[in-house]
């Protein structure tokens, strides 16, 4: 589903708290150079991986039910099988994070599908660091 930026970037300018799932911080992977950037940009963010218990010196959670702090935005670097599963977390969590972002390459109409009706914004094949960069969005 293609989403139209610049009627996304109100919600963005709201985000102060992002869970990275699917985080570890392997130089010259996508998802440490955009964790990363996102914590320079003043971003809260809050690694999910099931095996690391810190990336980026930050506490990493297992799961996203795990996390006990509220969420606005889920920043998904998993492979599209996987979507569903986190959207159902997703739906799970309370409160409700506004955006459910899978990155560039990713892509998956079940989990657009499980969260329709939810009020939860779904963003699909874009890269969160590039989009935010390029609307001058920061913490």
């Amino acid at each position: 589903m293609l989403i139209d930026m610049k009627e996304l970037a109100p919600l963005l300018r709201e985000v102060k708290t992002i869970a990275v799932v699917g985080a570890v911080d392997k130089p010259g992977r996508p998802v440490d150079m955009v964790g990363r950037a996102l914590i320079e940009m003043g971003f809260t963010v809050i690694p999910v991986h099931p095996k690391r218990s810190d990336v980026w010196g930050l506490p990493t959670y297992a799961s996203l039910g795990d996390i006990p702090t509220p969420v606005d935005m889920v920043d998904l670097f998993r492979s599209p099988q996987f979507c569903p599963e986190h959207a159902r977390e997703v739906l799970a969590m309370s409160p409700l994070p506004r955006i459910f972002w899978m990155q560039s390459g990713i892509t998956s109409p079940e989990a657009r599908e499980i969260l329709s009706g939810s009020g939860i914004t779904v963003v699909e094949d874009r890269c969160s660091k590039v989009e935010m960069q390029a609307m001058g969005i920061r913490r």
